[in-house]
């Protein structure tokens, strides 16, 4: 290490990120290299990565020695050693060295000509986890690199992840590796297929991308389908859709399936069938000790029963088997009703109330109020209006359905889309925002609305208003089979509530916190119909923080949550989501 005097002026011209490149026997290869004030070198080229030392030798000269590992697809095999020996010129180094198999001889090392220019004057942001893409199979890419912001970003544009390293898993095994990794490093790891559930940036964390773990299979006689954690709902859906069978799915096909399920998914059949969750057989996930898991009923019940709600506190889920049900066409469709005023918008509002109390568990609804600004971008129809829309879906005979409606139909829609479709078209219903969206979002579990509710409803899309905020307030029916107990418990529940409310405002930079003042204001004004509990799949922004993680689940539910993160987790490796931190035990104080 740096032990002299003479290192100092080294110390200012070295530290840094050069680029260069080697040259042996009429054959160069680029490479990039970092040095560090501590005295580490870390390196990258296209097929190995490596660490090591530097030291000052005397004034402008100095050498180092690392140890280069290939990555898995590169064309040589087993660890190599490199020592250079180098002077600096201005901006540049020129330098004579060696490379030799990790394990051969002296002789046998063969000499190397190095040449590199600055690239920066700081070491490399990847400098103290360079060592990671040794082991990935994928790609591992650091900040700078082709490809990092969009491996990190996602649909929600509001959250921002600023990982030390991202790693685009190419299976199982890399998911694996980059746990290891993070674990040693003292790391957190997140994990991202879609980026419709961020909550919390992954700042400094190694972040694994899942988006190319795609296996896709369906068993027609099982009625199951084993999905991959980079799949989205719309590819289950019509792979399933050829066997005449149907996945639980939610409002979008663009949500991947893996955020869904942990979770709990509440899917537009949701009365009828229940969460996403209870159709769960098995999951395949990577634990905090590096170790690839099988877990269901039989192996691992506790394991099993918590990720299914639980998110990804406990590991990065990379496979799962689901069953499917026999489910070919349903009865559904949107209801739009314009509205000019509070009286007709009440009016909308209560009818639809009733309406739902009296419905059959084979209809699931929801009712949204909504009010445009007068924006040029948005269709004649919507601007500067405020709307009440009903969504539903009957799973159910056409005639039956469409009887069911009448009611609805009676109210004098704009728009009415319902009747009877394919199964596979049942994600166009709600018409969600496929590319991504800067948004504020946020989730409560209500009581049944009475009057005064109503009122406060309406309030927030008075046709009269002049400026924002501009919320989407949907108001989604629970009960029926939803306040079941499922056939495989897991720790998602609606906690007895009537309707699960979901909150969404756009929120431009400039304007989030104005945004998230306006939620929380009407949150309070609702807090009269407020159960106090949430879903857990709708934790985001300050919900996310572990103390309002706790509203998620039943008492007992949030006490073994944290029994078993303390069992699989105790490091809390896993803190980049809703948190559930590890239960401690009495001793710890």
């Amino acid at each position: 290490m740096l032990d002299t005097d003479s290192t100092a002026g080294a110390l200012q011209t070295l530290t840094g990120v050069w680029t260069g490149r080697t040259r042996h026997d009429d054959r160069t290869g680029p490479f990039t290299i970092s040095f560090a004030p501590d005295g580490t070198v870390a390196l990258r080229t296209p097929h190995g990565v490596g660490t090591g030392v530097w030291s000052a030798d005397g004034p402008g000269r100095f050498s180092y020695e690392l140890t280069e590992t290939p990555a898995p697809d590169a064309d040589h095999h087993g660890r190599r050693r490199i020592h250079v020996e180098a002077h600096l010129d201005g901006a540049a180094y020129h330098g004579t060295g060696t490379v030799s198999a990790g394990g051969a001889p002296a002789r046998a090392a063969a000499p190397v000509q190095f040449t590199a220019d600055r690239l920066a004057g700081e070491p490399a942001a990847w400098h103290d986890v360079v060592s990671l893409g040794a082991s990935i199979r994928g790609r591992t890419l650091h900040p700078g690199d082709e490809g990092f912001e969009q491996a990190c970003s996602g649909w929600l544009l509001t959250v921002e992840h600023r990982p030390a390293a991202v790693v685009v898993a190419a299976d199982a095994d890399d998911v694996a590796a980059a746990v290891r990794f993070a674990a040693q490093a003292g790391r957190p790891v997140a994990v991202q297929s879609t980026g419709h559930g961020k909550s919390v940036p992954a700042d400094g964390a190694v972040f694994i991308a899942t988006g190319e773990l795609r296996e896709l299979s369906v068993d027609p006689r099982a009625g199951t389908a084993r999905i991959g954690a980079g799949l989205r709902w719309d590819e289950v859906v019509a792979a399933a859709a050829e066997h005449g069978l149907a996945p639980l799915c939610g409002s979008s096909g663009q949500v991947g399936v893996m955020g869904f399920l942990t979770g709990g998914g509440l899917p537009l059949t949701g009365r009828t069938y229940g969460f996403a969750a209870d159709r769960v057989r098995s999951l395949d996930i990577v634990t905090a000790n590096g170790l690839l898991r099988t877990v269901s009923p039989l192996q691992e019940p506790d394991l099993f029963w918590a990720v299914r709600g639980g998110k990804s506190n406990f590991g990065v889920v990379v496979a799962a088997e689901i069953e499917l049900l026999p489910l070919r066409t349903i009865y559904g469709g949107r209801l739009h009703y314009p509205v000019e005023n509070r009286e007709q918008a009440t009016r909308v509002l209560r009818s639809y109330l009733a309406w739902a109390r009296e419905q059959p568990e084979e209809m699931s609804s929801s009712v949204t109020l909504m009010r445009f600004p007068d924006a040029p971008q948005l269709p004649e129809e919507l601007r500067g209006r405020s709307l009440v829309l009903v969504t539903l879906v009957h799973v159910g005979e056409e005639e039956l359905g469409a009887r069911l409606v009448e009611p609805l139909r009676a109210l004098g829609p704009a728009q009415d889309t319902c009747g009877a479709m394919p199964y596979t078209r049942i994600t166009e219903i709600h018409q969600d925002p496929k590319n991504p969206v800067g948004a504020h979002l946020r989730g409560a579990l209500l009581r049944e609305p009475d009057d005064e509710a109503v009122a406060e409803l309406v309030s927030f899309i008075d046709p009269a208003k002049s400026g924002g905020p501009f919320p989407g307030i949907e108001l989604r029916h629970l009960g029926g089979a939803l306040d079941r107990p499922p056939g495989r418990a897991h720790a998602v529940s609606t906690q007895g509530a009537a309707f699960h409310l979901w909150l969404r405002m756009p929120a431009p930079p400039d304007q989030a916190d104005a945004v998230r003042g306006a939620a929380d204001e009407m949150l309070a004004r609702l807090r009269r119909w407020d159960t106090g509990a949430m879903l857990p799949g709708f934790l985001f922004d300050h919900d996310s923080a572990p103390e309002r993680v706790r509203r998620a689940y039943t008492e007992a539910d949030h006490r073994r949550l944290t029994a078993v993160k303390a069992t699989y987790d105790p490091n809390h490796l896993f803190r980049i989501n809703h948190t559930i931190p590890p239960a401690r035990h009495p001793a710890d104080g």
